[in-house]
């Protein structure tokens, strides 16, 4: 009696362990409904592929797309092998698994291609962060103002903090005007994206720039390309022409050939 419950016990945690490598049962609704998944969409990393598939029969999908129907596992393999291409399980936990015909190899080559692409294409989010005084002096406004202006024009947030100190947390007015009035001087840049709020002993606001960073990036690769230096027979056309002589005012006499 104890043998048989030690082995439905290992027989238990050997499904889980192939329910973990599974797609999620959502997945496999779509493949076999001609999803994505059986179109050759996403397909999981441990995907069995050829003579690993251990069904006895699955539902095969051509190199195109087209829905081939229930084969057996062997017949599927003999379609691969006349075709040249692999067996694929991109639905492992549909009944019967849905498989498909393509070349794995190619598949994952073009999966990394894109993935690194995509990666390239992400822009980071920076959060720069500036810190004030309620009775800041007027010069080092100016100067924290500049570089809130110089973050907001690489595409990046800015965080400002008015620190309060001592009898300063009496007066949390003092920080508000503050902040409004440095978003008012950056308005044509930013825009408040978190309105002031008291956080302890400080005062927080995060202002966005209006243009994204991919967007700053294209503009400023933009106006370099403008600023390009012409070619000399373009320069050398629209150089200004020597000006003709002047005629000679009326009346005066005009000196002939010596």
């Amino acid at each position: 009696m104890a043998r048989g419950v030690f082995s439905c016990r290992g027989s238990v945690s050997r499904h889980q362990r192939e329910d973990s490598r599974a797609w999620s049962a959502d997945a496999a609704a779509g493949s076999t409904g001609g999803g994505d998944e059986a179109q050759g969409g996403h397909i999981s990393a441990e995907a069995r592929i050829n003579e690993r598939i251990r069904a006895p029969e699955v539902r095969l999908v051509g190199p195109k797309g087209e829905q081939i129907g229930i084969v057996s596992i062997n017949d599927a393999l003999k379609l691969a092998q006349e075709a040249d291409l692999d067996l694929v399980e991109v639905a492992p936990t549909a009944r019967p698994p849905v498989a498909k015909l393509m070349d794995y190899g190619k598949y994952k080559y073009e999966s990394a291609v894109k993935a690194r692409e995509s990666r390239k294409n992400q822009t980071q989010t920076i959060v720069k962060e500036i810190k004030l005084r309620p009775k800041i002096d007027p010069h080092d406004y100016g100067t924290k103002k500049g570089h809130v202006e110089r973050f907001l024009k690489a595409g990046d947030k800015v965080k400002v903090t008015i620190m309060f100190r001592g009898r300063e947390q009496s007066r949390p007015e003092l920080g508000f005007r503050l902040l409004q009035r440095l978003a008012g001087d950056v308005e044509e840049l930013g825009f408040v994206e978190s309105q002031p709020k008291q956080d302890g002993r400080n005062m927080i606001m995060v202002i966005g720039p209006h243009r994204k960073k991919s967007e700053t990036k294209a503009h400023t690769a933009g106006q370099n390309q403008n600023r390009s230096v012409p070619s000399p027979r373009a320069a050398a056309a629209a150089a200004p022409e020597p000006a003709a002589s002047e005629p000679a005012a009326d009346g005066a006499a005009v000196p002939g050939p010596a």
